[in-house]
């Protein structure tokens, strides 16, 4: 039995490897963020397993569950809507509960949105902190305060609904002329990527409205 994390593309159904269609086709079940999603890429590939939902809504209350069925398999796949499950997405709960009861977990290599957006910034990358989705309320201040002292380069997710509020709080804690570089819909089709001192891709955003997802790259202090 065991639990094996399956990175899925972020945009361009391309961005799979061999491997993780071979491991997803000879998989006993699937743990879906999203099943309608993951059902798209499965019919695009042609791989016909049962598939189950697991997302942050639901994660705490069927871990349990989840745990029992994986002990019933010899092979559980976990994905994500898109990108490397875990990384701002369900999974980290699920994989520590699985290393205390035993339960063999592998990572495939693979998919995720910060690496493209922090090598394409043009900021130094040779040691950055994640952050992640930012907290929309409690501790989202201190976060940047941190962001305005920091000697390393920041990677943040953020959602076309909260960019400019994001990008008003970088420009008021970390100054306007912060280097900084947005990246959205990385892989798609209307990939941008956006760059210059925080007031000015601010200003462009305030002119531009902000569609897709977005990777925002914060040059140290």
């Amino acid at each position: 039995m065991r639990l094996v994390l399956v990175p899925t593309p972020i945009g361009n159904l391309e961005d799979i490897t061999l491997r993780a269609l071979r491991v997803m086709k000879e998989c006993d079940v699937i743990l879906a963020e999203d099943t309608r999603e993951t059902k798209k890429l499965m019919a695009h590939y042609n791989i016909d397993k049962p598939v189950s939902s697991f997302h942050l809504n639901n994660e705490h209350k069927i871990l349990r569950s989840t745990i029992e069925r994986i002990r019933m398999n010899q092979c559980t796949v976990l994905v994500s809507d898109a990108g490397t499950p875990a990384i701002s997405d369900p999974g980290f709960l699920l994989v520590r509960e699985c290393i205390r009861e035993g339960i063999e977990v592998e990572c495939l290599p693979g998919a995720t949105a910060f690496v493209p957006a922090i090598v394409i910034s043009g900021l130094p990358c040779e040691s950055f902190i994640y952050e992640g989705f930012l907290p929309h309320k409690k501790g989202r201040e201190t976060r940047f305060k941190k962001m305005a002292v920091s000697e390393h380069t920041t990677v943040l997710y953020e959602s076309p609904h909260r960019l400019i509020k994001t990008l008003e709080q970088l420009v008021q804690f970390c100054g306007s002329d912060r280097a900084i570089s947005v990246s959205r819909e990385l892989s798609k089709k209307f990939e941008e990527t956006v760059r210059g001192s925080a007031q000015e891709v601010l200003t462009h955003f305030q002119t531009h409205e902000p569609r897709g997802e977005f990777v925002v790259v914060v040059g140290a202090a």
